[in-house]
């Protein structure tokens, strides 16, 4: 047996993430090599993997909607085309974002959220060959970027929370033959992964890359890979203690993983780590059971998490932290808003008639 050490699931994802980077940058000018290498030390491969397939739209764009560029393929660009541009395309750009055809003829729409990520990619694009005098205009900055407007936080209510925890635990009481045996085999990790979500507020990345040794319950804490690579310790109460213990001294300890994901806390049926898509359709199967009219995701889990914190402590630098929010003002902007019950006593506030 090879003593070599295994790589951790962070490790082994940043090297699947470069490698797949290159190959999408094969499929872009050759010159874009130059901004992905010079934003590497402060962007995630993922990060980077996001704004190539966006800054590549934009001169899918620029070949099938420009007509000085009808006749070019993709290695025919160069950086001087970028100084060629002009505000107006960038417009007709933005404008194209809404509703285009992507690979294979697909449909793709952009939201609010998508077209101001893709018109935040093009931005950075054009400002990296800018500020090193490879072009002298940039006409993104003459282009005012799409609004976004703030939208009610999707969240459970706290006997919302109870019940799908209840849903977890005794869904299948009722059920027979294989349904009732696969439900047996996957309650005690289904609930350990909800109670960890809702107890910490930890990423769904970062709860399918915890490892085993990753939870301490002599300090009732794990050990999680933040956004940006660090290491942070976050602690949990009894009902995550209690909920995590249930699932490794019984399922976990009797499950024989598949070589290579020895370590990995939450495992699939099929013995491996569980991903991301997967506890997002865990959360989302459970979820539709007990909230059919909210649609609920792992992310909205981190945002009860955090709404229930901030009510019970009025810090909002404590919930920034324990989040792992880089920016305390991402923080207020979610959770330190006016918050419903306030709003319902503005209805009784003012009377239209005396009574």
């Amino acid at each position: 047996m090879s003593n070599k050490k295994r790589k951790t699931y962070h490790e082994q994802a940043y090297i699947d993430n470069t490698l797949r980077l290159r190959e999408i940058l094969k499929t872009m000018p050759a010159f874009t090599k130059d901004y992905f290498r010079a934003i590497e030390p402060k962007t995630s491969p993922r990060t980077r993997i996001s704004y190539a397939y966006d800054i590549r739209v934009f001169f899918h764009f620029l070949m099938e909607n420009n007509p000085v560029y009808k006749n070019y393929t993709m290695d025919m660009f160069t950086v001087k085309d970028l100084d060629r541009i002009e505000p107006v395309d960038i417009e007709e750009y933005e404008e194209y974002l809404k509703v285009y055809r992507g690979p294979e003829e697909k449909q793709i729409t952009n939201t609010e959220k998508g077209l101001a990520r893709k018109m935040s990619a093009l931005r950075s694009f054009y400002a990296y060959f800018f500020k090193r005098q490879a072009i002298q205009n940039n006409p993104t900055l003459l282009v005012d970027m799409p609004k976004l407007h703030d939208k009610a936080i999707i969240r459970l209510d706290a006997d919302e929370v109870a019940s799908l925890l209840e849903y977890v635990e005794h869904g299948g009481d009722d059920l027979t033959g294989q349904r009732k045996v696969y439900f047996e085999k996957t309650r005690n990790r289904d609930l350990a992964i909800l109670t960890l979500l809702l107890g910490t507020g930890i990423r769904v990345s970062e709860c399918v890359g915890l490892d085993i040794q990753d939870v301490d319950f002599k300090n009732n804490g794990v050990k999680v890979m933040r956004k940006g690579g660090n290491e942070m310790v976050v602690y949990f109460g009894e009902e995550v203690e209690n909920a995590l213990k249930m699932y490794i001294y019984t399922t976990r300890q009797s499950s024989i993983p598949l070589p290579g994901h020895e370590n990995a806390l939450f495992l699939s049926t099929q013995r491996r780590r569980m991903g991301v898509q997967a506890v997002e359709n865990m959360v989302k199967k459970y979820a539709g059971q007990i909230t059919p009219n909210k649609k609920i995701t792992p992310h909205k889990l981190r945002s009860t998490y955090g709404t229930s914190l901030y009510k019970e402590t009025g810090d909002i630098y404590l919930v920034a932290d324990v989040l792992g929010h880089k920016d305390v003002n991402t923080t207020k902007k979610h959770y330190a808003a006016i918050d419903e019950n306030r709003r319902r006593k503005a209805a009784k506030a003012v009377k239209l008639r005396e009574p």
